[in-house]
């Protein structure tokens, strides 16, 4: 399988198990109705960790533009530029297929919501409140925790390569990186912390044949794509900055 594939598939089993769980818990008449805030973050925290174990021997499991663009950044082992605009297309890609299948599962559930914004609330995220200067600046500390957590988890001073630690417990640990970020700081936002995840289902919601949908708020769709990329950017140099200090003998 080529990385792109990857990519898509990686990408479309997060969003399939992401907004699933998103699904369940805000479209009436489900088994998991109300289920909470706790039931949708841990549901996020697991649907990266599947993803990341079924396609990071391949890909690396970006599975999200901040994570690629901030690789290419500091010159992530032999991951370019020149594959960047790949990686994305493939990224967006899934999260549409992923978002297909989401729609498909609760086909039922869609007539029996009223609820726009709750419908809405499955493909892609909105703001607790609209602001959207401060809620720019939420998404850019959500994914700026992200990327640098997840950079620093890689480091072979954490992960020994070879050691099976680095493919057994690397997954898990992001697992629980976006467990915690969805816990300490989803709040405000809905914590996109991916561009992907966001634009490809807003997609889909936009052109999926849904029950009473409402509009898709285009926009907002800039907040969780532009605040992203920002944070990720600015993870990566903080991130090369750390690892580039010589250590005091």
């Amino acid at each position: 399988m080529s990385p792109f594939s990857a990519e898509i598939i990686g990408t479309m089993i997060l969003v399939l198990l992401g907004n699933g769980v998103v699904a369940g818990v805000v479209l009436n008449k489900t088994k998991s109705n109300d289920a909470g805030w706790m039931v949708i973050t841990a549901g996020w925290g697991m649907a990266v960790t599947m993803a990341v174990y079924l396609v990071g021997a391949i890909s690396g499991a970006h599975l999200n533009p901040a994570i690629t663009i901030s690789l290419a950044m500091i010159g992530h082992g032999d991951f370019g530029w020149s594959q960047v605009p790949g990686y994305i297309l493939a990224q967006i890609i899934g999260a549409i297929l992923g978002s297909i299948l989401v729609w498909l599962t609760y086909l039922p559930h869609w007539k029996e919501t009223s609820d726009q914004k709750a419908k809405l609330a499955v493909f892609s995220t909105a703001p607790a409140i609209r602001d959207k200067p401060k809620n720019l600046i939420a998404e850019i500390i959500g994914t700026f925790v992200l990327v640098l957590g997840v950079l620093t988890i890689l480091r072979p001073e954490n992960l020994v390569p070879g050691s099976g630690f680095d493919r057994g417990f690397g997954p898990l640990l992001v697992g629980l990186l976006v467990l915690s970020i969805g816990l300490s700081l989803g709040g405000p936002t809905g914590y996109a912390i991916n561009p992907a995840r966001d634009l490809g289902p807003r997609i889909a919601h936009a052109i999926l044949p849904i029950h009473g949908k409402g509009d898709s708020d285009w926009s907002y769709a800039w907040v969780p794509i532009v605040g992203p990329v920002i944070g990720g950017a600015i993870a990566a140099f903080v991130f090369k900055w750390l690892w580039t200090i010589t250590p005091t003998p």
